[in-house]
């Protein structure tokens, strides 16, 4: 896709913008959920191949903790939020309170899948409700769904599954951390990949034509 080269530093700045005010978003509510301050920060955005999105969460056979979700409306394309499973464990682990929680062995509880997929959710919501103010574009999520599973099994059933296959992922890695314990930061990787089509209608909204 050629047309991206006409991407500069300042098109990406917007969308981390954009990842910036959704991720102040998230942080708010989950401050609200947690009952303490939550801070959260986006300290990289790229946009990047589907085959280098993998790579850069570790490899397609990476096993991880996957919120998935479709977004339809205006711009219909597919969000993930990604974790390592030490980083899931240790997001379930401030959650619930329950130190002894562990994805190690692959087994996650009821409370710890549902911990999870409430992240996602917010993570989402906040995401699209800043990209929606910034584009003007109507964008509603599905009830979002979590897997355990290699990444590359999860990227190519979500896409595949829909017949939708799109060259390009904006990626956006996240970090959430408790103010009075900053070492113990979550780190993950929250990426949309829009349908082809709605590549075009996300930047045409930021004033960008990729033609």
């Amino acid at each position: 896709m050629e047309h991206f080269k006409q991407l500069s530093g300042t098109h990406i700045d917007i969308l981390k913008e954009i990842g910036n005010i959704g991720a102040g978003n998230a942080a708010t509510a989950l401050s609200k959920l947690l009952n303490k301050k939550i801070e959260m920060a986006v300290p990289h955005v790229q946009i990047a191949t589907f085959n280098e999105t993998m790579e850069l969460i570790g490899g397609a056979e990476q096993v991880v903790a996957c919120v998935y979700l479709r977004i339809e409306g205006d711009a219909p394309g597919n969000m993930f939020f990604v974790l390592s499973l030490a980083q899931a464990a240790r997001f379930i682990q401030q959650m619930t309170g329950d130190e002894t929680s562990s994805l190690l062995d692959g087994h996650l509880s009821e409370l710890g899948r549902s911990a999870l997929q409430e992240l996602g959710n917010i993570l989402a919501g906040s995401y699209l409700s800043a990209l929606a103010d910034f584009t003007n574009l109507n964008l509603y999520s599905s009830v979002p769904m979590l897997t355990i599973d290699m990444i590359g099994a999860i990227l190519q059933y979500g896409l595949l599954e829909l017949s939708r296959v799109g060259d390009y992922a904006i990626l956006i890695d996240t970090a959430l951390y408790d103010e009075r314990r900053p070492e113990d930061s979550v780190n993950g990787h929250f990426f949309l990949l829009p349908d082809p089509d709605s590549f075009a209608s996300i930047f045409h909204a930021l004033g960008v034509d990729l033609s």
